[in-house]
């Protein structure tokens, strides 16, 4: 028999016959490590215990101490074993496919009955009693002709798709837990016991197509989760609950922010209550524009289809275009036009009224443009993922050698801003080209060198997100953590050499000829539907003072208070802060409650006595303790509140 080397994680090779699997190998080195063993990393690829090794390779055993291997064992055991139980359960369900995902799996069954809560408990329940059993994980390599024969004898059609979707000369390979059998490339434990029995949970059913073609069945997808152990699975649930009471969605109805109608997929109906968010985040990033010598413009919605076919949309992003046709005065064409999806080609129009010299650049140029983007109805998001929305864009032309010091300048910009709306830390990732692009490759080594170079010059060593550049340059993608611990990408800053190139931008240079500007794509919040989402969720709807859509409410505890409350009111009003009286004929803890749920940061009760001292009673929002001051010292402190961290 012939013999291979396999080299391990510490440099040390040792011989071993052909063919020999990795629990051979952790057997050789020690009995324990044999018992340890879950999976190996072989030549950098997942490897399951049971697989042969036939060439000279590198080697790591892998243990339950491995987390992202032993996680995704654990989680892809747990969607077979749950296959398992819903079958055993229900034998006249039908079986798809049931992969890994973020924090679990899912698995679709094509079954007559809705599933419903008691089903997930008693599958749950199944589920735990064949990890308690400690069945034998087998695998074999079938032919095709096998598989084929077994899945039509046993009447799952689903299976032989997928089967006839496995390229010719890929290895077919069965799994067996217990003597339930799936068509899987695995790897997988070695017995159903090696899974956490208290580390899962089934979470919820919902809807899928076939492989997520529409013109499918429709199946039942049923998704878990699961973890190392019961404590990172509590986490996590804690965790669904903190993010269940933060969703915008929810916040925005409690506080008559916006909502949503099918009339008007993708679209925001602002109530005044969100739209005030809105305009205090806008006029705030205005004044941020003007200070960082931006100057403010305004381009049309509806553009004709020549400009995006120049500048390479029409070809690259007319799948996500939503597209106008106008009968021109009868003409026997129609006229083609786009909703605009973003504004660079309409702010290169502006750039080239007029001879522009090297001495004007850079120009910066924003834009608070609203957008039209068409995205799948499936992946629309409260006011997260919508298909009309606002930018904050901005363009800045400029010289190549004027690149470094515009970007050092822009991340400076940016980190003002983050900081003054709750983000002081925030990760970059610098995004190189896409497979579809415009551009010469050339053109592309010379945008990724001088925006990599220039990010380094900012002090930034960012992460590099390879293949998710836009399709005309590189990108920078600005990345927050809420408080939570999810991430949230805002903001982004991309190099362009193609755009200007397309659309025959020029300035005059110092010699007198002309050339080609860079074009400095930026965004700082994105858009502003979803970065309002982001700051809800963030502040779980108890916004910073400033940007809270109703600061103040004035409400009475007895109506002889009422000319009291109402001189209140004018006093923070004439102090720029938004008040507003609450005089109903109502209990005080009836009002505070309701304005509490309305998240009023705060709430100031006046009585008899406040009345007679001229004072107010303060309540601020998730406090249980009241405090009494005067009304001078209200206006005074709570004016500073009011006032947007820019102007203090």
């Amino acid at each position: 028999m012939s013999q291979i080397s396999l080299t391990f994680p510490d440099g040390n090779a040792r011989v071993f016959d052909a063919g020999v699997t990795p629990a051979d190998v952790a057997e050789s080195i020690s009995k324990s490590l044999a018992k340890k063993a879950i999976s190996a990393t072989v030549n950098g690829a997942h490897w399951d215990l049971q697989w042969p090794i036939t060439t000279d390779s590198s080697i790591a055993i892998n243990t339950m101490q491995d987390d992202a291997p032993a996680l995704e064992l654990i989680r892809h055991d747990l969607a077979h074993i749950m296959a398992r139980a819903v079958q055993e359960i229900w034998p006249d369900v039908k079986v798809t496919i049931g992969p890994v995902r973020d924090n679990g799996w899912f698995y679709d069954f094509d079954r007559q009955e809705p599933f419903t809560p008691e089903d997930l408990g008693a599958i749950e329940k199944r589920m735990k009693e064949i990890i308690n059993a400690r069945d034998a994980v087998r695998t074999k390599l079938w032919t095709r002709d096998q598989v084929r024969k077994h899945y039509t004898e046993s009447n799952e059609p689903y299976k032989v798709e997928i089967l006839n979707k496995i390229p010719e000369g890929e290895d077919i390979r069965m799994y067996w837990h217990g003597d339930w059998m799936d068509l899987c490339r695995g790897p997988h434990l070695q017995h159903t016991g090696q899974v956490p029995a208290d580390a899962f949970k089934l979470m919820n059913v919902s809807a899928a197509y076939f492989l997520g073609d529409n013109t499918r069945p429709m199946l039942q997808r049923i998704y878990g989760v699961a973890f190392k152990n019961r404590d990172d699975l509590k986490q996590y649930l804690t965790f669904l609950e903190e993010a269940e009471k933060r969703d915008h969605r929810r916040l925005g109805r409690e506080m008559d922010l916006y909502h949503m109608q099918e009339e008007a997929p993708g679209q925001v109906f602002w109530h005044p209550n969100g739209w005030r968010i809105y305009t205090t985040l806008q006029d705030y990033m205005r004044r941020q524009q003007q200070r960082g010598g931006y100057v403010e413009v305004n381009t049309p919605q509806v553009v004709d289809r020549k400009l995006w076919e120049a500048s390479g949309h029409w070809e690259k992003y007319q799948e996500n275009m939503f597209i106008v046709e106008v009968d021109e005065d009868h003409a026997r064409e129609k006229a083609i036009n786009a909703l605009k999806p973003m504004n660079c080609p309409c702010h290169v129009q502006i750039f080239n009224q007029g001879l522009k010299s090297y001495r004007e650049l850079p120009l910066r140029m924003a834009e608070f443009g609203s957008c039209a983007r068409y995205e799948p109805s499936g992946a629309l998001h409260g006011i997260m993922r919508v298909r009309g929305f606002t930018q904050d864009d901005g363009h800045i032309f400029c010289r190549e050698d004027q690149i470094e010091e515009e970007t050092k300048i822009y991340i400076d910009f940016l980190s003002r801003i983050y900081r003054d709306l709750g983000f002081p830390e925030f990760e970059v990732l610098f995004s190189t080209r896409p497979d579809v692009r415009a551009g010469s490759d050339e053109t592309w080594d010379k945008a990724e060198a001088a925006l990599l170079s220039a990010t380094r010059a900012a002090g930034i060593e960012p992460k590099v997100n390879p293949g998710e550049g836009a399709f005309y340059g590189p990108k920078l993608e600005f990345t927050l953590t809420d408080a939570i611990g999810r991430k949230w990408q805002c903001g982004t800053h991309q190099v362009d050499f193609v755009l200007p190139e397309r659309l025959d931008a020029s300035y005059i240079g110092q010699d007198g000829a002309r050339h080609r500007p860079v074009m400095l794509h930026r965004a700082c919040l994105g858009s502003f539907e979803r970065f309002i989402g982001i700051l809800i969720e963030e502040h779980a709807g108890k916004l910073p003072f400033w940007l809270a859509p109703r600061q103040v409410v004035v409400a009475s505890i007895v109506s002889e208070a009422d000319d009291y409350v109402q001189e209140v009111v004018a006093e923070l009003t004439k102090a720029g802060v938004r008040a507003e009286a609450d005089i109903r004929n109502e209990k005080i803890n009836y009002k505070v409650r309701e304005h509490s749920v309305g998240k009023v940061p705060v709430i100031l009760a006046i009585g008899h006595r406040e009345v007679e001292e001229r004072t107010v009673t303060i309540r601020r929002l998730g406090e249980k303790e009241t405090s009494v001051t005067s009304l001078a010292e209200i206006v005074s402190s709570l004016k500073k509140e009011a006032t947007p961290p820019d102007l203090l």
